[in-house]
């Protein structure tokens, strides 16, 4: 069913403009934390299958590796949920194992089962970006600065070694997927999904650096673009040309830009045109599935997927689109892989946040 009678202002009571965009109103002084939080007992259930005691979080669909995605997701989960003890595991891990570069960035992943465990130092943007976050939000959470500073530590870095200018756009910035890798001559190869406004906006606030506010603004900028034409893909190459197709890279709206949306709603962007097209594209699933690879062109679904995590954020972003009262965001499953398991969440929180007309029916 493609429905298009897109959000009007009477779901978004949550929600301020602010200078002709769409900010968050922070709410979240009002909610619990520890075991009086609502979904307490799903983070329980989500630290039992994916975080180690040790503080390492676990991604066993890909050689039960760590890498900075997920410590920097576990760690902004145990902010939000107010759990300390995991908070601090979690970021005495990753400072130990994955702060290794010679800068403050971390290497991107650890193989527990390899004889070099970090055998590439290169970085991830989105993971440097969810820690510095995770990093942010802890320091306010539990009152410690040590926290803050390193963040602040990681902003700097991230501003100085993964930001570039457009080739076809000179003076524009735009976040680099890694310090190495990424640039050729002419050419940068982008990923959508590593934009996430709501943390560059907090970062760029509390570091008073506008770089990370400029870098989520232009992103905005290019996803609009891009859904002009379709669907937000998993990667793109930017040359001086304009957006093009990153050869050997996913053309497809997959497992990457599967966040797109989710990270719209979460940072108030709600009405962006990327949300919409992949509320429109995600509504096309048949009952009990989620679109989990669709054509970027055509937004017909490719591959879909019965994990409750990904029909989570697919329920969530046709509540927000269609103007719904309730979303039909599935049970969490404590069994589901630690991907959308954790998007699972995430989708939980935002709609506790930013859309409580989208409550879980």
């Amino acid at each position: 069913m493609n429905r298009r009678s897109f959000l009007g202002m009477s779901a978004g009571t949550a929600l301020a403009g602010l200078g002709g965009g769409i900010v968050a109103v922070d709410v979240r002084a009002d909610t619990p934390r520890g075991p009086a939080h609502p979904h307490w007992p799903l983070w329980q259930s989500w630290k039992d299958a994916h975080l180690d005691f040790s503080g390492r979080v676990i991604d066993a669909p890909q050689r039960r590796s760590s890498h900075s995605e997920g410590q920097g997701y576990g760690m902004l989960l145990a902010a939000e949920f107010g759990d300390s003890a995991a908070f601090d595991r979690m970021a005495d891990w990753t400072h130990t194992n994955l702060a290794i570069r010679g800068d403050n960035l971390l290497a991107w992943r650890w193989l527990p089962d390899a004889p070099e465990r970090v055998p590439d130092l290169n970085n991830a943007s989105d993971g440097d970006l969810f820690y510095a976050w995770a990093l942010l939000r802890g320091s306010e959470v539990f009152g410690q600065t040590r926290w803050r500073s390193r963040a602040m530590d990681v902003v700097a870095d991230l501003v100085r070694l993964c930001i570039a200018s457009r080739p076809d756009r000179p003076g524009t910035p735009i976040l680099l997927p890694a310090e190495t890798g990424f640039v050729t001559d002419d050419s940068i190869v982008f990923n959508p999904s590593y934009i996430m406004p709501r943390a560059m906006r907090e970062l760029a606030a509390a570091s008073g650096d506008v770089q990370l506010a400029r870098v989520a603004e232009s992103g905005l900028a290019l996803m609009e673009e891009l859904a002009g034409q379709g669907l937000t893909p998993d990667w793109l190459e930017l040359s001086a040309g304009g957006p093009r197709r990153a050869e050997g890279f996913s053309p497809h709206a997959g497992y990457e830009a599967i966040r797109v949306p989710l990270f719209l709603i979460w940072s108030g962007d709600y009405r962006h045109p990327a949300a919409l097209r992949a509320a429109d594209s995600m509504s096309r699933a048949p009952e009990g599935r989620a679109g989990v690879v669709m054509d970027a062109r055509t937004g017909e679904i490719i591959e879909h997927s019965p994990d409750a995590g990904y029909r989570a954020v697919a329920a969530l972003t046709q509540c927000v689109a269609f103007g719904e009262i309730g979303a039909a965001i599935p049970p969490f499953a404590g069994n589901q892989p630690y991907y959308p398991a954790t998007l699972h969440l995430f989708t939980l929180l935002a709609q506790m946040e930013m859309f409580p007309a989208c409550r879980p029916i």
